[in-house]
C-alpha cells in the first residue's frame, strides 16, 4: 500500500485541508443529510439556524459548553439550549480549550487564535499564518497549539511564541498529563513528546495519520486516526501507550477515527466517519449506535453521563 506522504501533502493547497479530515472540507454550509433514529442514551440538538460543519467541542461545566467549526462558527450551550455566538472572524475554527469559564481559546485557519474572557471573543496575535488544528494547556500560563508543517506555539499567559518541533509533519492534536509530559500527533504516524524542555520524536510503529491523542495518565495514553493512501483506501487505527511503548489495538471498525475522550480507564469514547462512536470498557472497543451517518470530528464530556459529540452538518449529539 502506497502511503500518502508529507511530500504529497505539500502539493495540496493548504486552503483545502481542514484538520485530519479527508476528503477536505470547505468553508461553506454543509449539504449533509441527517438521519437520526433517536438511539437510547444520545439526544440530537436541532440547530436549524446553523448549518456549518462543527470541528470541536469543549466545556468548563455541564452548563457552559462551546462548539466551534467552519466560517468562524462558535456555539454555546447553557445547559438547556444552544445559541450562536459572535466570533469576529470568518476563518474556520478547528479546536477549543480553556482553563476556566472566563479564559477560553479557539484556534484555526491561517493562524487564527481567539480568546474568550467570559463576555466576548477577541483576536490574539499568533505570529504565524499556518493553520492551527489543536490546543491544550496545563494551566492559564502553559498552553500549546499545534498545526500545519510541524507548527507548535506556546503561550506563557502573556504572548504566543514559536517552539521547535523538529518535524515538517502536520500536527493534528495535542494533550498532556502535566506541564512536562505533553504529546502531539499527526501525519505519517508522527508522535512527539515534550519533557518540559524540548520536543522529541517517539516511535509509533505506524506510518498512518494520527488525528487525536488523549490519556488517563502518563502510562495510559491513546492515539486514534486513519490509514490512508494515494488510491483513496482508508481505515481506522488505535494506539495505546503504556509508559514505555505504543502498541496497536483492535477497534472493531474500519471507519476513520477523528477524536477520543474519556472519564476513566473504563469509560472511553472514540468518534469518526459515518457516525462512528466506539466505547472502551477497559478491555475491548465496541460500536455504539449513534443514529446518524454524518461524520463526527470532536468529542468532550463533563462526566461519563454528560458527553457531547459534534460533526458534519452542524450535528450535535449529547
Amino acid at each position: 500500500m502506497k502511503k500518502l506522504s508529507v511530500l504529497f501533502l505539500g502539493l495540496i493547497s493548504a486552503s483545502l485541508i481542514v484538520g485530519c479530515s479527508i476528503p477536505a472540507k470547505i468553508t461553506s454550509p454543509s449539504n449533509s443529510s441527517m438521519s437520526i433514529s433517536n438511539p437510547i442514551g444520545w439526544r440530537l440538538a436541532n440547530l436549524s439556524s446553523q448549518k456549518y460543519d462543527l470541528q470541536a467541542v469543549w466545556g468548563s461545566s455541564q452548563s457552559n459548553v462551546f462548539a466551534v467549526g467552519q466560517s468562524g462558527t462558535i456555539l454555546h450551550y447553557n445547559g438547556n439550549t444552544w445559541s450562536i455566538m459572535s466570533s469576529g472572524t470568518s476563518n474556520g475554527l478547528y479546536a477549543i480549550w480553556g482553563s476556566s469559564f472566563s479564559n477560553i481559546f479557539a484556534v484555526g485557519q491561517s493562524g487564527t487564535i481567539l480568546h474568550y474572557d467570559g463576555n466576548t471573543w477577541s483576536s490574539m496575535t499568533s505570529g504565524t499564518s499556518n493553520w492551527l488544528y489543536a490546543i491544550w494547556g496545563s494551566s492559564s500560563s502553559n498552553i500549546f497549539a499545534v498545526g500545519q508543517s510541524g507548527t507548535i506555539l506556546h503561550y506563557n499567559g502573556i504572548i504566543w511564541s514559536m517552539m521547535s518541533s523538529g518535524t515538517p509533519n502536520w500536527l493534528y492534536s495535542v494533550w498532556g498529563h502535566s506541564s512536562s509530559d505533553v504529546f502531539a500527533v499527526g501525519t505519517d504516524g508522527i508522535i512527539l513528546e515534550y519533557n518540559g524542555r524540548a520536543w522529541n520524536t517517539m516511535s509509533s510503529g505506524t506510518p498512518d495519520w494520527l488525528c487525536a491523542v488523549w490519556g488517563i495518565s502518563s502510562s495510559d495514553i491513546f492515539a486514534v486516526g486513519k490509514e490512508y493512501d494515494i488510491n483513496g483506501d482508508s481505515g481506522d487505527i488505535i494506539l495505546q501507550y503504556n509508559g514505555k511503548e505504543w502498541s496497536t489495538m483492535t477497534s472493531g471498525t474500519t471507519n476513520d477515527l477523528s477524536d477520543i475522550w474519556g472519564s476513566s480507564e473504563f469509560n472511553i469514547f472514540a468518534v469518526g466517519t459515518g457516525g462512528t462512536i466506539l466505547f472502551y470498557d477497559g478491555n475491548t472497543w465496541n460500536n455504539i449506535t449513534s443514529g446518524t451517518t454524518n461524520d463526527f470530528d470532536g468529542i468532550w464530556g463533563n462526566s461519563s453521563s454528560d458527553v457531547f459529540v459534534v460533526g458534519r452538518g452542524s450535528t450535535i449529539l449529547h
